[in-house]
């Protein structure tokens, strides 16, 4: 008897970010994963080599998509409209907004993220801590119970805040990457920025 696994797109927003796709997009296209999974690139009008290297990647991996945003001067929040268009493109029953600075932490990531995407759950929260590879997930039953967290934090980490030691400590606890249902995509961008 198989387990149907939850279906997932990565979706990430790049902009002149050619390093980063070349050294942690394959980790995230070569997951061993028994569910159906893909990966949406949303390049921001890119003018270094991210346009080839999408290309390139595209004809090595059927799972890699790609599209891209004009560039108009009168965008004020340029990524969340990339995110927007990677949510449209999306196929799949989850929605997964990460960060490329950032590699998959395992080649089994997927796999083990797929445990969690259960109902009740509405939005997960990763943070991956870099050196050992480890994955810690913050499940939400409510978006608004998130969406306080994440406030606070980019409230702090932006300098609003007055004390440096919890500006430093938040540094190192970001999330890497936003899980959520695909139905609520559009409303998970409208809430965070």
């Amino acid at each position: 008897m198989s387990v149907i696994r939850p279906t997932f797109s990565i979706v990430i927003a790049v902009c002149d970010q050619a390093m980063e796709i070349s050294k942690n997009l394959p980790s995230l296209l070569t997951q061993r994963y028994d569910g159906d999974y893909e990966v949406i690139v949303v390049d921001e009008s890119s003018v270094d080599d991210t346009a080839d290297i999408l290309k390139q990647l595209k004809n090595e991996y059927s799972n890699l998509y790609s599209t891209f945003l004009p560039k108009y001067h009168f965008q004020r929040n340029r990524q969340r409209l990339a995110l927007t268009l990677g949510v449209k493109a999306s196929k799949k029953e989850w929605i997964i907004f990460y960060d490329i600075h950032t590699p998959a932490p395992s080649d089994t990531w997927l796999s083990e993220l797929s445990d969690f995407t259960v109902y009740p759950t509405v939005l997960l929260l990763g943070y991956i801590n870099n050196k050992k590879g480890d994955v810690r997930l913050q499940k939400y039953e409510q978006a608004d119970q998130a969406y306080r967290l994440i406030k606070k934090t980019e409230h702090w980490r932006n300098g609003i805040g007055h004390f440096r030691w919890m500006r430093h400590l938040l540094s190192k606890t970001k999330y890497k990457f936003i899980v959520v249902p695909t139905a609520s995509g559009h409303e998970t961008l409208r809430m965070f920025e």
